[in-house]
């Protein structure tokens, strides 16, 4: 009786390891990726994407919790928790709080840790943001000077070998100032290129909005710089048709021919409900005189 309690028991305890083993084997792996966002030196925020492998392909993890950090996992250097979305990509601005530690160093490390699910185990990614920013200027001719510095011993030096985006900001999206999709600053952190944009359309004044930024770059992350010069055609839209009918026109004005068109239906289906309760009321007459008879 005692070795058959002993073999129950090892076999019981072999069930739940192999199952536990099994739950872990399950589990699939998380690709964690960070990045630093700074647009026109005000508006600075950390944004991560979490993906998995599926059938070969990456997909994105949506719902996943994530905790940012600065320099390290310290409870007082934490920044915050985010949630990816259905593009698994989370974002979080960098609190006031961080501003001691963030003045610590040149080149401040980033941090995201994902919480462990049934489907993922923890995982970390890491960003080293060397302090950078863009000096964006224009001349009488037309033309854009792009400057790339980065904080380098206290003093900001000029930087090299950067590729540059110069565009217009559009509704649309960012239009390239010329066919280059980019431009590599030279030894001094300079790009330049000629505006040769003839009558584009600007805002009431006349201006248009000139941006040169960075994107995705391993050491500085992803910067942008936005300059307003009156380079634009004045532009004030008014539409010609705002009085007229037609299908996109405001309430009161559609077509007349949709009107009677959709008219035309309630009235048909009315008076055919209007025709069957006029039948079942003669019926009912019918039907009451037959009995008197």
């Amino acid at each position: 009786m005692e070795k058959l309690r002993v073999i129950l028991t090892v076999v019981i305890l072999s069930g739940v390891i192999n199952h536990s083993l099994l739950a872990q084997q399950a589990k699939s792996d998380l690709s964690l990726n960070l990045g630093y966002v700074n647009k026109n030196d005000h508006l600075q925020f950390l944004q991560a994407s979490a993906k998995t492998k599926v059938n070969g392909k990456f997909k994105p993890v949506p719902g996943l919790t994530l905790d940012f950090y600065i320099t390290d996992e310290k409870p007082a250097n934490a920044l915050g928790k985010a949630t990816t979305n259905e593009k698994g990509i989370a974002a979080i601005f960098i609190p006031l709080g961080a501003k001691d530690e963030w003045m610590k160093s040149e080149a401040p490390q980033f941090l995201v840790k994902s919480e462990p699910t049934s489907s993922f185990d923890e995982t970390k990614a890491t960003a080293e943001i060397t302090k950078s920013t863009i000096k964006l200027d224009t001349s009488a001719d037309r033309k854009i000077v792009a400057t790339f510095l980065a904080l380098k011993h206290g003093s900001w030096v000029p930087v090299g070998g950067v590729d540059l985006i110069l565009a217009v900001k559009r509704l649309g999206g960012d239009l390239n100032v010329d066919q280059n999709p980019t431009h590599t600053t030279d030894s001094t952190g300079q790009a330049s290129v000629d505006f040769g944009f003839q009558n584009m359309p600007g805002d009431s004044s006349g201006n248009i909005i000139i941006i040169a930024k960075v994107e995705e770059n391993d050491m500085y992350g992803s910067l942008t710089k936005e300059r307003i010069v009156p380079w634009g055609v004045s532009t004030n839209y008014v539409s010609a048709d705002f009085n007229k009918r037609s299908l996109y026109a405001r309430r009161g004005l559609f077509p007349l021919w949709l009107a009677f068109m959709a008219y035309g239906i309630g009235a048909a289906v009315w008076g055919v409900i209007i025709y069957l309760c006029f039948q079942i009321r003669r019926i009912k007459k019918i039907g009451s005189g037959v009995t008197t008879s």
